[in-house]
């Protein structure tokens, strides 16, 4: 008794992974015994129909009267087809570059955008390739634009055009679960271009420009608060000797002087001018009194 699957699921099962029941029946032995013979008889001119070269990345599915010869693909190498009784199929396990065109999408918050991509793939199982689906490569291209259209509906487009990476590994997880009974591991999925419209374009151009507007005048005011400060604390310094202020002004003088050649003009204190010739304001304005 079985305690699993039952025998008809179970005989589904096996037949849609591509192993299916080797015995051939009276009929068959008949058949395959007829061929070996004719072989036998025509040799060596049968070698040369029967005996077939399969290449390092190609694998050989050989159906035997409608049916799978082995439950893995034979290759690479020489391999022998019995004539009238077996076909086989050669499938390419190279990895496969599939090219996804620009997929028309409606992103979460409403965003018309033209998204493509590609899909990096191989076939690890020629098998299930060949038996489980009609053309694998075909199969595989349509269900890589309908699962990137699908990803990229859910997701705004600050999302997308923010998390191309994250997107990518999503879309490969999904595709990867999805082909795993055809035989085909995919490995790797890239978002090539997002195209969005014009205007739309120049709406986030025109933000991101305000943006930055904003920014330089946030910066510009920190600046001017530092310089403040920094202002406030040299004049308290200046205020506790007179004479920095008058070194500073000296400096300043000679900073300017320096850069063009200029005449400059700059009041002197009449304090200066107490000590020449012991004359001062006060004793040359009563002088002309006492005359």
């Amino acid at each position: 008794m079985d305690s699993g699957v039952s025998s008809p699921e179970k005989q589904e099962k096996e037949n849609f992974v591509g192993v299916n029941n080797k015995r051939l029946g009276v009929c068959g032995c008949i058949l395959f015994s007829l061929s070996f013979l004719l072989v036998i008889i025509t040799f060596p001119i049968s070698i040369w129909v029967c005996l077939k070269i399969i290449k390092e990345y190609e694998r050989a599915v050989v159906f035997r009267l409608g049916r799978i010869q082995a439950d893995k693909a034979k290759g690479p190498g020489l391999i022998l087809v019995l004539p009238c009784i077996d076909v086989f199929v050669k499938v390419d396990l190279q990895t496969v570059t599939c090219n996804i065109p620009p997929q028309e999408i409606l992103t979460r918050d409403s965003v018309t955008t033209k998204v493509d991509g590609v899909v990096y793939y191989r076939i690890y199982s020629a098998v299930s390739a060949v038996a489980n689906v009609n053309d694998v490569h075909q199969a595989t291209f349509l269900l890589a634009q309908t699962t990137l259209r699908n990803v990229l509906g859910t997701q705004t487009l600050s999302q997308i055009l923010a998390g191309r990476e994250e997107i990518a590994h999503s879309i490969q997880t999904l595709l990867d679960d999805a082909t795993e009974l055809w035989g085909i591991r995919v490995a790797r999925v890239e978002i090539k271009d997002v195209r969005i419209p014009v205007q739309l374009q120049r709406s986030m151009a025109a933000e991101a420009e305000a943006t930055r507007e904003a920014r330089a005048k946030v910066l510009a005011a920190e600046g001017e608060m530092n310089a403040s400060k920094s202002l406030k604390s040299a004049s308290m310094v200046l205020a506790e000797t007179p004479i920095a202020l008058q070194l500073r002004y000296l400096q300043t003088l000679s900073a300017v002087a320096t850069e063009k050649n200029s005449t400059i003009v700059f009041p002197l204190p009449m304090n200066i001018l107490e000590g020449i010739g012991g004359v001062s304001y006060d004793n040359h304005k009563k002088l002309p009194n006492k005359a």
